[in-house]
């Protein structure tokens, strides 16, 4: 059996979009609640019963999110121009070499807007 397990993080952030046209609301700073879901994927272990432990995930994952967590983005090396897609393949990135399976990154910043990233 093969399953996907999402464990959902958060964090609150400032941002500009420099490459942005002149005028583009996004490209003052401006602040997002944003919310942050790592996908794993993989065989359901007989005798555990999971993919991995959501604690194993949080391991990992929790301290990234306190990189980005009330910070300004663009001045975190990796993210000057800090869209919800560049975050999540940096956080993808900065996550999958202590993660194996895992499947995707969804950034959302916005209850309607979100960005998912699966990788190269």
């Amino acid at each position: 059996m093969e399953a996907e397990v999402i464990k959902t993080f958060r964090f609150d952030a400032a941002h500009e979009l420099p490459n942005t046209p002149e005028g583009h609301k996004c490209r003052n700073l401006h602040g997002h609640s944003y919310r942050l879901d790592i996908h794993v994927t993989g065989p359901v272990d007989p005798h555990s019963g999971w993919v991995i432990d959501f604690g194993r995930i949080t391991q990992i994952v929790e301290p990234i999110v306190a990189e980005l967590d009330h910070h300004h983005l663009n001045r975190i090396p990796g993210l000057a121009n800090s869209t919800s897609e560049l975050i999540a393949r940096y956080v993808f990135d900065r996550v999958s070499p202590q993660l194996p399976g895992l499947a995707a990154v969804t950034v959302w910043e916005s209850d309607s807007s979100r960005a998912i990233y699966r990788g190269r």
